[in-house]
């Protein structure tokens, strides 16, 4: 029996043509970028078509990952009960967080709407698997936060494709990480990256929520490249 060669183990791939966009279609993905936002209260009851969110996850299933590792899980929450359980657990961190804030300004941070997880008809808790690809995993031997990094890729394709089926996101970040896991039974190993609401919206605002608010401000694009060194 002869050997396999590396030639039959390894057949010659070539990329092939790479798609060139019209300019239509490259206006409508800036279009896209510059109109999503972080939705709080904007939501509608509607619920999301299955088909959509098929489409929507799919989305974020195509991201970059290291290694392609996928290290990514989605759990879709829609049950009233687990949804103020974890409601909760937001306002026990928000309690927390008002308190770091100068006195001057907690007046101002109570009066923000920070989440829409009971408005919302859809919570979205997506996750990273630290074992998924074993315990080497192509092009995260020297950086081991890769994964997450990656997982994050998927967030951002999760929130433009939602953006462009008309469906609002809104990014909840202000959890006890360990409470949410118990509400969530998300094993030890696998850490939690984004906590999302998802519902269709019909209004938003034309600029973030809190540049309109005056929490803070745009910085210019500008201002922060740089050019070689971060001292040049």
């Amino acid at each position: 029996m002869c050997p396999l060669s590396e030639k039959t183990l390894n057949p010659p791939i070539k990329p092939s043509t790479a798609r060139v966009f019209s300019t239509e279609e490259k206006q409508a993905l800036y279009d896209i970028i510059n109109s999503r936002r972080d939705v709080r209260n904007e939501f509608l009851s509607t619920p999301i078509k299955d088909d959509v969110l098929t489409r929507i996850l799919s989305a974020a299933h195509k991201a970059p990952s290291v290694g392609l590792s996928q290290p990514w899980n989605f759990i879709l929450i829609k049950d009233a009960a687990r949804r103020a359980k974890i409601h909760e657990a937001f306002e026990k961190a928000n309690d927390e967080a008002a308190q770091m804030f100068p006195a001057d300004k907690q007046g101002a941070y109570r009066a923000l709407k920070l989440e829409g997880i009971k408005k919302s008809p859809l919570n979205i808790c997506i996750t990273c698997d630290r074992t998924r690809g074993g315990k080497v995993v192509l092009g995260r031997t020297h950086n081991n936060d890769m994964d997450l990094y990656s997982t994050v890729c998927a967030v951002q394709n999760l929130w433009l494709a939602a953006r462009a089926e008309g469906v609002g996101i809104g990014w909840v970040s202000i959890f006890n990480n360990q409470d949410l896991k118990d509400i969530l039974h998300i094993p030890e190993h696998v850490e939690i990256v984004a906590f999302l609401c998802a519902g269709y919206v019909s209004e938003l605002f034309k600029e973030p929520e809190l540049e309109a608010r005056g929490w803070a401000k745009r910085i210019p694009v500008e201002e922060l490249i740089k050019t070689e060194t971060w001292h040049a």
